[in-house]
């Protein structure tokens, strides 16, 4: 045990005297958290920016998108089907809303369809104008069901419809769900960081091999196991200090809910950093030098992250991507969190 724990003292200062290695690893947890502060930090309760493709022009139609002009925090405007992945991508829209050849006359025969609503922001922008659309052409398929085949029935109960008013009473609610998405965001870049930080400092194994020191402390009683539990006890120090900065960054600096106990978050954190160190030390049995295991981590880490969501928003990728995320350890640290 004591010559554990001098191995461990020996690499930390080492580590301590590297003003740049000191740096580093303070540093990359309070970038992360600074990034995900400007994804998120100011998004507050804007305008939504949203086109309307209309590819018939009846009535139902044309009041469906009277309906939304009269949405508050949503600005509507006309697009030509051709212009719609330009002004999606290009984020001028943040969502846009076709109305299908044969809308009206689906909801008409109370089966409403023919209708799509595109967004490359997910469930961010459609939750909210689905929750209006769908429930005013709801109201208008009920209308079209009870009136059957007769016109001038439904053409009755539709106009009064159009004409009733409604008293409603508004409350605000705290948002939480930009807390939620700032700390997912950022425990993404945490799970990036303490890979990274795992594989270099597991780096060192071949780094000692190759300068013969590792050779040289054979020779003493210290053995390759002793090596190796000094290895994963540095790493652990590391990765708990990049942890904790994190989550005081997260909720002293910018006061943000991380959803869970401190203690509960420090835990889980934990247990993940085990699992970064494992890999670090497979990567590293695998390599025959530094220089391939540095290849071999960019191989690893960088697609396994970018699978799990730890650069964007899960729910936005295929669902074919989200199954092979599944199997990721990475996923199931963000999916426990959130």
């Amino acid at each position: 045990m004591k010559d554990i724990l001098w191995l461990i003292q020996k690499t930390l200062s080492v580590l301590l005297k590297n003003k740049k290695s000191l740096l580093i690893i303070i540093s990359l947890p309070i970038i992360g958290t600074l990034i995900s502060f400007s994804i998120y930090g100011n998004a507050g309760q804007g305008t939504l920016n949203i086109g309307i493709v209309n590819k018939e022009n009846e009535p139902i139609a044309n009041d469906t998108i009277k309906f939304l002009e009269g949405l508050n925090h949503v600005n509507v405007s006309k697009v030509k089907e051709s212009e719609v992945e330009d002004k999606l991508t290009s984020k001028k829209l943040d969502g846009v809303i076709t109305l299908a050849s044969d809308f009206s006359k689906s909801v008409r025969e109370g089966k409403p369809e023919h209708i799509e609503i595109s967004s490359i922001k997910g469930d961010q922008v459609t939750g909210f104008i689905k929750s209006y659309l769908y429930n005013y052409i709801d109201n208008i398929a009920a209308i079209s069901k009870v009136a059957g085949t007769d016109q001038s029935t439904f053409d009755n109960m539709y106009a009064g419809y159009q004409k009733s008013s409604f008293k409603m009473k508004t409350e605000t609610l705290e948002d939480t769900s930009k807390n939620k998405d700032m700390t997912n965001q950022t425990m993404g870049y945490l799970i990036m960081f303490m890979l990274f930080s795992a594989a270099n400092l597991s780096g060192h194994i071949l780094k000692e091999k190759e300068n013969r020191t590792y050779f040289r402390l054979l020779s003493t009683p210290i053995d390759g196991k002793k090596f190796i539990l000094s290895n994963v006890g540095v790493n652990m120090i590391i990765l708990t200090v990049q942890i904790l900065i994190t989550i005081l960054f997260l909720t002293n600096v910018f006061h943000t809910n991380i959803n869970m106990p401190f203690i509960v978050m420090m835990g889980v954190l934990m247990l993940f950093a085990l699992i970064a160190i494992g890999i670090s030390l497979v990567l590293v049995a695998f390599s025959k030098n530094s220089a391939s295991a540095n290849a071999m981590q960019n191989m690893v880490i960088v697609p396994t992250c970018l699978l799990a969501g730890c650069y964007f928003p899960y729910d936005i990728m295929p669902s074919a991507v989200q199954k092979v995320a599944n199997f990721l350890p990475q996923r199931w640290l963000l999916d426990t969190i959130s």
